[in-house]
């Protein structure tokens, strides 16, 4: 069903997430930007492309991968304008080449295609892997699953990734064997296996992630070290998507090491922020105040003090931009 707002409202998350009076702060931002997300409406992707001007990577990041997330063509072209901006911070561009790929409309493939060899190694493989969704989209197994949907066995997760699960491991009903050490091993393989496709290892990545078990996790976590920070980020954001306590070292690990990609960091502290144990606090209260710390991890690790806050809080809703909202806390 979907959700209405009125043409005040929309103009409240707009003036919000633009931060239209300079004074609103950025983990603020982020709920309007989400309150938007879940809209699903021409109204939101209209104003949150109206973003991608703001001085901050993250944000934008962000704007783009919810645009993908509300899967309208209508956000197509600010998508591939982003896409074509050499200039923008490459994590900007990756996310509106895998913004292009969710919203998988076949004429992105010869735009994402022009980017296969671009000089940044984030963008490339993210159109590598968007390309190869987008044709998976419209194969026969890719029609089957989509057109499956809407039947009463429901997906473990909503969101629209990268690459779908592999095939046993696609819907919410999981057979046994899909779940046990061996599968588990199996797919630890593929995760790591540099000889097959990113789209292949991502498939291997998310039936992982559906799994979803401590075994599952670590098998994860053997991922992190990889060379492509692409691959590590994507699985620091699977991480926030299962909420194990478990694989809170692994990301405190990522987030601590400056040798890190900022991306790859970026994603572990939200995902830490969405975990919310206790231990994982001082760590992003320390890398939020850090003078020798990138932007985008600061960033990050504001708006995962956010969230943390929130799931230790009695708030039913994050994406709450339209009732109120406090300031996070600092020691």
């Amino acid at each position: 069903m979907a959700i209405v707002v009125s043409p005040s409202e929309l103009q409240t998350l707009e003036d919000c997430l633009l931060n239209k009076s300079n004074n609103v702060a950025l983990h603020t931002r982020f709920r309007a930007l989400f309150t938007l997300k879940a809209l699903k409406s021409e109204d939101a992707v209209r104003i949150i492309s109206k973003g991608f001007s703001d001085p901050s990577a993250l944000l934008k990041h962000e704007l783009a991968y919810c645009l993908g997330q509300i899967k309208k063509t209508s956000a197509l072209p600010a998508l591939e304008a982003v896409l074509r901006d050499a200039s923008e911070d490459p994590m900007v561009r990756h996310e509106a080449a895998e913004a292009m790929g969710a919203i998988s409309d076949p004429s992105s493939v010869p735009i994402l295609k022009e980017y296969l060899t671009d000089s940044e190694r984030s963008v490339r493989e993210t159109c590598e892997i968007a390309v190869a969704k987008i044709e998976w989209d419209n194969s026969e197994e890719g029609k089957k699953h989509h057109a499956s949907l809407g039947e009463s066995s429901a997906p473990l997760y909503t969101s629209v990734d990268p690459a779908p699960p592999s095939s046993g491991l696609l819907r919410g009903t999981r057979k046994e064997e899909d779940l046990g050490e061996d599968a588990v091993e199996r797919l630890r393989k593929e995760l790591v296996d540099t000889n097959l496709t990113l789209f292949q290892r991502y498939r291997a990545m998310f039936s992982l992630r559906n799994i979803g078990t401590p075994a599952a996790v670590d098998a994860l976590a053997s991922g992190f070290a990889d060379d492509s920070a692409l691959f590590k980020h994507e699985i620091a954001f699977i991480f926030g998507q299962l909420l194990s306590p478990h694989s809170v070292p692994s990301l405190l690990q990522v987030l601590q090491n400056p040798q890190e990609s900022d991306m790859v960091r970026h994603e572990a502290a939200e995902a830490l922020g969405g975990i919310a144990t206790p231990e994982v606090l001082p760590h992003l209260r320390e890398w939020m105040g850090r003078d020798d710390a990138p932007r985008v991890v600061r960033e990050s690790c504001q708006v995962a003090i956010d969230m943390w806050e929130h799931e230790n809080s009695g708030e039913f809703q994050y994406a709450n931009a339209l009732g109120t909202t406090t300031p996070i806390t600092v020691p």
